[in-house]
């Protein structure tokens, strides 16, 4: 029988009563801890959590593990053929800017996806069975690989579709336009957190084209907690944030910009100048 480690933590209180942490503390929990430690199962599953805050992520981890033991240990194309075929995972071609396509309880419920979502499904199911897959953050077009056959990519919007190098040139020009060539660094695997990363960006520009003030708000907020982003990318999210509104967590992660280490001194004059301007403002 398969096990999973279900990876969910507990506090304990000083009458010793366990107490779940609370979905945004989990959160910033996991995004501080090492890159291979990140669960991403439950990390996807915490962001769909934002949008229905009664999504219980525990039952939705079962899911996947329930899918896992109808499958057994196995090796890609057989994954590949259970899902896409057996569950009838696809791509979804008609909305394929639903936000409902980046939340990983709505890919199961509705047997629809965006190429990284999907992915990330294969990824997490193929995990439970012995099949490690790797993320490919090809632009416009997410892969995964089975490092096994590290030639051939897999096409998860696509049913499973395998890809040599030059059919991922063809996707790419595809999405991208027919001046992108491919590059090595395209086909190479992701960490974790850019996998998250990315799908927060896909809600983003789904939010920001619905005129979602709400949807851009909590997925500012997850961002801002995943470390590793550009100084310009921190930013804009500042700007963002108080925007919409909430200066103590623009005006904090201002401050958090001028404390690193590579901020110059000049600059961290800036940063704290307009911190202090946000919050005098508002006040």
């Amino acid at each position: 029988m398969l096990r999973v480690d279900r990876r969910h933590p507990v506090v304990l209180d000083t009458t010793c009563t366990v107490v779940v942490m609370d979905r945004s503390s989990r959160w910033r929990q996991i995004m501080a801890g090492p890159e291979e430690q990140i669960p991403l199962d439950e990390a996807a599953l915490l962001i769909a959590a934002e949008a229905n805050t009664g999504l219980d992520v525990s039952a939705q981890l079962a899911r996947l593990d329930d899918v896992a033991v109808r499958i057994g240990p196995t090796d890609s194309d057989r994954l590949c053929h259970f899902v896409f075929q057996t569950l009838g995972v696809r791509g979804d071609e008609q909305t394929y800017d639903d936000p409902r396509n980046s939340y990983l309880d709505q890919v199961l419920d509705r047997r629809l996806g965006i190429p990284i979502s999907l992915s990330v499904l294969l990824m997490e199911i193929g995990r439970r069975c012995g099949v490690p897959l790797e993320g490919v953050g090809m632009p416009g077009h997410f892969l995964v690989r089975d490092p096994t056959r590290p030639d051939l990519l897999i096409d998860a919007f696509s049913g499973g579709t395998l890809l040599d190098r030059a059919a991922c040139g063809r996707l790419l020009q595809t999405v991208a336009g027919a001046e992108v060539q491919l590059q090595p660094a395209f086909l190479a695997p992701v960490g974790t957190r850019a996998i998250l990363l990315r799908m927060l960006t896909n809600l983003d520009h789904s939010f920001r084209r619905r005129s979602d003030e709400h949807g851009v708000r909590w997925v500012s907020r997850l961002r801002c907690a995943i470390p590793g982003q550009s100084v310009v990318d921190r930013m804009a999210l500042a700007d963002t944030l108080a925007r919409l509104g909430d200066v103590e967590e623009a005006a904090a992660l201002l401050e958090e910009l001028a404390r690193e280490p590579e901020t110059t001194a000049a600059a961290a004059r800036d940063l704290h100048a307009r911190a202090r301007g946000l919050l005098a403002r508002f006040n």
